[in-house]
């Protein structure tokens, strides 16, 4: 098992010569073309990142390169309007019906998703606030047998997302603006609408919905994405972990549909380890599968939020299909329409990608608000000879106010006379079309500077040696790696792509080659710092590509804290630029629209262990580590990225 890998690399480098082979990396690995012709000429103009590298600590402090400086934006409890802030200690010792009033105005809890938004007139953050750590938060919680009510209350309004105001000041960062009117909180009791082809339909009614029309909060926000026309696209990733109760005890008389237990079952609903932990079915009967079956299909969707407009509610885009959303990015196609790009977080699921049927209107804002409830969803396939294609599970589109859905007719009958189910069921239809079961499938961002799709697989330490094929090579992958994907014509509407390998995460130094780090195919040099658990990305002006991890600390990955690093496409180059806290995430890499500063999250500071931090170490006797936005610039003011 050892050799599998070093196999596979060999077998990609000798039949290299059968594909077109672009000249501008040196392309000696597992990929098989290069860039367009306009971008290989730009590249000799091209230069190599100048800051030097750190390397991955354990220490309880944020790490950045020589030169540059960092500073906290804006952190879990910070009043959104003009009142006082989160109380930790009294939510710490005892949490009220006080402090949940508060949190409902409050910046929320583990930021993910960073947003950055430049109206004219305002500055706009958007974060998203994928779940909370009552261990940390609430004193002495694993040892009760269950939450308080108003720990739940708690809990429930420090989940969603925070839109915030902010504003640079004289030193040349930004700071956040209390009590400005665009300043909002959505939380898992705000209400969203239903739109696109699942609304209405019987598996999405509720007692408190019977029309399946829409649905109190989002839940399980993790990452996002942006679209052209100024509106955040928020995923809900883990919304199993929510749901409790039995599904063998769900009354008859309260299913719609009897399908519900079987699609509860492939998407881990209810999560037997965490529904106590959060408790919420305890109170609530929505979050019990017994008394509501139907709630759990109400989340697992795109949300999009228009950061402008306060009173326009979320709104659960179904078209784009219902998986463990990590992330959703767009990109335009040639044509004008808009591709959205996703990955559904965790082992062995599923890369898709949604084409709008109509074109994105640059001049019309409102138009393009109806954009992604309409078109076709595929999901990707990838063949060992490094081509693939996006296999079309659906199309939506609406005719006299009434959708029309063309599912694949490759699917069985169930798709056939329920066509919906392509877009509640989307797992289900992915397996049918044997789609390639990736490594944990994260972000998936389109590069405008090298015209190709940069795809991240986490990890997958459960894949077995005859599991593997070319798009995850590695048998017990516990480094994760990351996807470039070249589609044709460079067109994001494509059906058909060439990929590639771009990194395979892990230790020039390792002792196994399993664990060794190899960049476009080349062993990395030993000075190179080491990479596992790639997460979320994000791309620079110029290309290079941004990666956040969560793993390092691992003890089967690098032991370190996790942290922020930059590949180069171009030079190949790999380095780090960031590294955390103690048992941290780090979350939403982002730029300003001048690339002047970098953003990220510090998520879940002192998980799993409350005594390893106690970040950010304000000196304000908090108890509790306390997640964060931070942004870092360079001290001499230019771009972050040069």
């Amino acid at each position: 098992m050892e050799n599998y890998f070093g196999d596979i690399l060999e077998k990609a480098i000798s039949r290299r010569d059968l594909f077109k082979i672009g000249g501008i990396l040196g392309l000696s690995g597992l990929f098989n073309i290069g860039y367009s012709k306009n971008i290989q000429t730009s590249v000799k103009n091209y230069k190599n990142l100048s800051f030097r590298t750190i390397y991955p600590d354990t220490k309880d402090e944020i790490t950045i390169p020589e030169g540059y400086e960092w500073k906290i934006l804006i952190k879990w409890g910070d009043p959104l309007d003009n009142n006082d802030g989160i109380n930790y200690q009294n939510v710490f010792e005892k949490a009220s019906n006080h402090d949940v009033e508060r949190q409902k105005y409050c910046f929320g809890y583990n930021n993910d998703f960073v947003g950055f938004f430049n109206f004219k007139d305002k500055t706009l953050l958007v974060v998203n606030h994928e779940y909370t750590n009552p261990e940390i938060m609430f004193k002495d919680y694993f040892l009760r047998n269950q939450p308080t009510k108003e720990e739940v209350d708690f809990m429930i309004q420090a989940h969603g997302l925070s839109i915030v105001e902010i504003k640079k000041n004289k030193d040349g960062f930004f700071e956040y603006v209390k009590g400005y009117k665009f300043n909002r909180r959505i939380t898992a009791e705000t209400k969203a609408l239903i739109s696109g082809p699942a609304k209405g339909h019987k598996l999405l009614q509720t007692s408190y919905d019977p029309n399946g029309e829409f649905v109190y909060g989002t839940i399980a926000n993790c990452s996002a994405g942006k679209t052209p026309w100024g509106t955040v696209l928020s995923c809900e990733e883990n919304f199993h972990s929510y749901f409790g109760g039995d599904l063998e005890n769900i009354e008859p008389e309260k299913m719609t549909d009897y399908k519900v237990v079987e699609i509860h079952q492939r998407y881990g609903v209810p999560d037997i380890k965490y529904h106590d932990y959060y408790g919420f079915y305890k109170y609530y009967d929505r979050f019990n599968v017994e008394k509501e079956p139907n709630e759990a299909n109400r989340f697992g969707w795109v949300v999009e939020v228009d950061p402008l407009n306060p009173n326009r509610p979320p709104i659960k885009r179904t078209a784009l299909g219902r998986f463990k959303h990590e992330a959703a990015n767009t990109a335009i196609g040639k044509d004008g329409r808009v591709a959205v790009y996703m990955g559904d977080d965790e082992r062995y699921e599923y890369l898709y990608k949604f084409v709008t049927k109509n074109k994105f209107d640059p001049n019309d804002r409102e138009k393009n608000f109806n954009l992604l409830d309409e078109g076709t969803l595929y999901v990707a396939v990838f063949n060992d000879d490094f081509t693939g294609q996006w296999v079309e599970i659906a199309s939506a589109y609406l005719e006299n106010g009434k959708y029309i859905i063309k599912p694949n007719p490759k699917l069985p009958n169930i798709f056939q006379e329920d066509p919906v189910l392509c877009f509640i069921y989307t797992r289900k239809a992915a397996d049918l079309l044997n789609a390639t079961k990736m490594d944990r499938p994260e972000d998936v961002e389109y590069n405008y500077i090298t015209k190709s799709v940069f795809a991240v697989m986490t990890y997958n330490e459960k894949r077995k040696a005859s599991e593997t094929n070319a798009a995850n090579p590695r048998p017990e992958n516990t480094m994760g790696h990351i996807i470039e994907i070249i589609e044709e014509n460079h067109n994001p509407t494509s059906t058909k792509f060439n990929w590639r390998i771009a990194l395979m995460c892990g230790d020039p130094k390792a002792s196994s080659y399993n664990n060794k780090l190899f960049i476009y195919g080349q062993l990395a040099k030993s000075d190179v710092p080491p990479i596992s658990a790639p997460d979320n990305i994000a791309i620079d002006k110029v290309g290079n590509v941004w990666i956040a991890t969560d793993g390092n600390p691992g003890l089967d990955r690098l032991k370190s804290n996790d942290g922020v690093y930059v590949l180069n496409p171009f030079t190949k180059e790999l380095k780090m630029f960031l590294s955390g806290v103690p048992n941290c995430e780090i979350c939403g890499p982002e730029f300003s629209d001048d690339y002047k500063i970098f953003f990220c999250a510090i998520q879940h500071p002192g998980e799993g262990d409350l005594n390893a931090t106690k970040w950010p170490y304000l000196n304000d006797n908090c108890p509790i580590p306390r997640p964060a936005v931070i942004q870092v610039k360079r001290k001499d003011g230019l771009e972050v990225y040069l």
